[in-house]
């Protein structure tokens, strides 16, 4: 390695992680990977890409696996700092600090660096996973410990693999879209049941009629399937909610264990 690359690797690896320093392209990994291509393109580059999507898998693996009990908390990047939303996430950062928790955001501006600052300025664990976009979005200062993913997929594994429980804030399209497939994969036990917890019942409020109203009275879910997602207001009920949940999640295991080793009745 040269003394140049040497210290690029030093740069890298000193701080929140990043894949590079150079300006974003106009267009994404993402995008690149899932624009249809013709055979000749897909033969001699998707299976390079393989490649890179491991190395991703595995630089995400690395970092993040001695975290101690961690928590994900999405919320959107448009919140603008002093806001009563921004300031909501400051607190929701920093309660989870005090219990304990590291925070993991998406690393970007907004609710994610408000969660990030109360994390950080409680003396917890601030986490971000970044994504590559088109326009440019940089790691927030609040962070500890971070990484810029480039594909969506890689990150997403990355939220569920290392967090006991979701926190969700006032967000547009990505935070829906992390709220729903956390609630999919608690549904269908894809992951154990941990709480998705959402902040804000006047924000939330639409979204809980129209589950209710369209999706509930089509038979579309099961009455049960409202139970999955808990609407809270005060963060220090956030921390309640998680913990009252980790609490009943130990006891159904420890009982099932009971179960199990007593073996079938005589």
């Amino acid at each position: 390695m040269t003394e140049e690359a040497h210290g690029k690797e030093q740069v890298r690896n000193a701080g929140p992680l990043t894949y590079r320093g150079e300006s974003i392209p106009g267009t994404t990994t993402d995008q690149r990977l899932l624009d249809r291509r013709g055979p000749t393109d897909w033969v001699h580059t998707d299976p390079w890409r393989v490649l890179r999507i491991q190395s991703e898998f595995v630089e995400g693996f690395g970092l993040l696996s001695e975290l101690p009990s961690a928590v994900s908390v999405f919320g959107s990047a448009r919140i603008k700092p002093g806001t009563r939303y921004y300031e909501l996430g400051v607190e929701v950062g920093a309660k989870l600090a005090e219990a304990g928790y590291a925070t993991i955001t998406g690393g970007g501006p907004g609710m994610m660096e408000a969660v990030n600052k109360g994390a950080k300025e409680a003396g917890g664990l601030s986490v971000g996973l970044g994504i590559e976009l088109p326009f440019e979005q940089s790691l927030n200062p609040y962070i500890d410990m971070g990484m810029t993913f480039r594909y969506f997929f890689v990150r997403k594994t990355m939220f569920v693999k290392y967090s006991q429980a979701f926190v969700v804030l006032p967000g547009g399209f990505g935070t829906l879209d992390e709220l729903f497939e956390a609630a999919t994969l608690v549904q269908t036990n894809k992951v154990t049941r941990f709480p998705v917890v959402l902040v804000g019942s006047e924000f939330w409020a639409g979204m809980e009629r129209w589950v209710r109203e369209s999706l509930l009275e089509n038979e579309l879910i099961k009455p049960h399937d409202m139970d999955l997602v808990r609407v809270v207001d005060d963060p220090a009920e956030v921390v309640e909610t998680i913990k009252k949940a980790h609490i009943d999640i130990a006891r159904k295991q420890n009982e099932r264990e009971r179960a199990e080793s007593a073996g079938p009745e005589q």
